[in-house]
């Protein structure tokens, strides 16, 4: 069997095992092309209830809202899921996503003017000084608590500076297939052309809130932060800061995770609440008023555990497309932290499709790719020695069994890769 034809065949039978075994086709590539789901594109509220569902809350202002299943990712109920406006300060979550790893959270940073100078005018801060040193902690504790640009700024430069973090963030953005996302600034301050959705906020929400650091800083309501030098005893002063967050402390259940707010952008929320082992995801965007959006939130929040098993999904939230990152964080000072990941959905990998038969494992379908490429690797060598023995000399056949790998067979090469396709389609995760 010449080689090229052995790989066709092989990509052939592959591509029909994966057919035959209903593989589950990427989430959110569908004939209206809306990542997520061709409803999640629509305008309209989209919605699917059971018997016995609760109607959605009557009173939403919101220019776009999205609530879903953090565990599962099933969007249970949305209006303008993909409407692109400004995030306001619910872009940190993608910043935080971002350049939180990269850094070990007890590391100190000597703040200079240049990292303080381009803090937009009127921005939210937390009140870093220049020439003092700032452990990362304390940063992000500002970031979270404050929305402090000062303490974004001062985090970007450490990345390299504003353009390279605004750079990963829209390359992150991408590997989350957040595409209504464009980034401009890292903190969220209004900029010509910066926009986001409710449904990519979700994603950054919920690829975070996997980084146990990054739950961690969103939850916490309130924390010293580092002050100035006291004239008198030359040491270092400190102040209490507040989550700005006005669910945390106040909805059952709140784990986070970002509010946002400009006069030109409006009001923006992305929330994470807990109950009886389900975790759900809410995002508000624009409404009315800016109290509004914590109301809306709250009430999307109640809705969605009541409605959480009597709604059919009308939406996805996809997948990281981005290489596995480490289930640890190395942010605190090397020990391992592996909570995060579990305690958002209550299983470590969240499911990419939903439904009954959530399909096979990568492993699986490894398996099964193997077992096929054996099989026909077996077959062609078999075929190829048979005609060459043929050929030198008729009454030399080979023995039908034998092949070059040392006596197994090609007919036990062929066994092995159907046992090899059977345990595949018989793992599920």
């Amino acid at each position: 069997m010449p080689q090229h034809v052995s790989r066709v065949a092989a990509a052939a039978a592959v591509s029909a095992l994966m057919l035959a075994a209903g593989a589950p086709t990427a989430p959110g590539q569908d004939a209206a092309g809306a990542i997520g789901g061709e409803r999640l594109g629509r305008s309209a509220v989209q919605v699917a209830p059971l018997a016995g569902a609760p109607a959605l809350p009557p009173t939403l202002t919101g220019r776009s809202w999205l609530v879903a299943d953090a565990g599962t990712g099933e969007v249970l109920a949305a209006h303008n899921a993909h409407l692109q406006l400004p995030p306001a300060s619910t872009l940190k979550m993608l910043f935080a996503d971002t350049v939180l790893p990269k850094f070990d959270r007890t590391t100190e940073h000597k703040v200079t003017t240049a990292e303080l100078a381009n803090v937009g005018a009127g921005s939210s801060l937390v009140g870093v000084k220049e020439d003092l040193p700032y452990r990362v902690e304390d940063l992000w504790r500002g970031v979270f608590l404050s929305s402090g640009n000062d303490a974004v700024h001062v985090l970007a430069h450490m990345n390299g500076g504003l353009q390279q973090t605004v750079a990963e963030m829209q390359s992150r953005a991408q590997a989350l297939q957040a595409r209504d996302t464009k980034v401009v600034s890292p903190d969220g301050y209004d900029m010509d052309g910066q926009v986001s959705s409710a449904y990519d906020l979700t994603l950054f929400a919920r690829a975070g809130l996997r980084n146990a650091d990054f739950r961690s800083y969103c939850s916490t309501r309130t924390a010293h932060f580092p002050g100035g030098l006291d004239k008198l005893t030359g040491q270092r002063t400190s102040f209490d800061i507040a989550n700005t967050d006005r669910l945390l402390g106040k909805y059952q259940g709140l784990i986070g995770v970002k509010n946002g707010y400009t006069t030109n952008a409006g009001a923006t929320f992305t929330g994470a609440a807990q109950r009886g082992g389900r975790t759900l995801l809410v995002t508000v965007m624009h409404p009315d008023t800016q109290t509004r959006v914590y109301d809306e939130a709250a009430e999307l929040l109640d809705w969605g555990f009541a409605a959480a098993d009597k709604v059919q999904p009308v939406g996805q939230l996809v997948e990281d497309t981005a290489a596995a990152r480490p289930a640890t964080i190395t942010g605190r000072a090397g020990a391992a932290s592996s909570a995060a990941p579990a305690a958002i959905a209550g299983q470590a990998h969240p499911q990419a499709v939903r439904g009954n038969d959530p399909g096979l494992a990568p492993a699986a379908w490894t398996a099964i790719a193997l077992g096929a490429v054996l099989a026909l690797w077996a077959a062609g060598r078999t075929a190829a020695r048979r005609r060459a023995a043929l050929a030198a000399d008729p009454a030399a056949l080979p023995d039908p069994g034998a092949t070059a790998l040392g006596g197994h067979g090609h007919r036990g090469l062929a066994r092995r890769a159907r046992a090899l396709v059977r345990h595949a389609l018989d793992f599920r995760p």
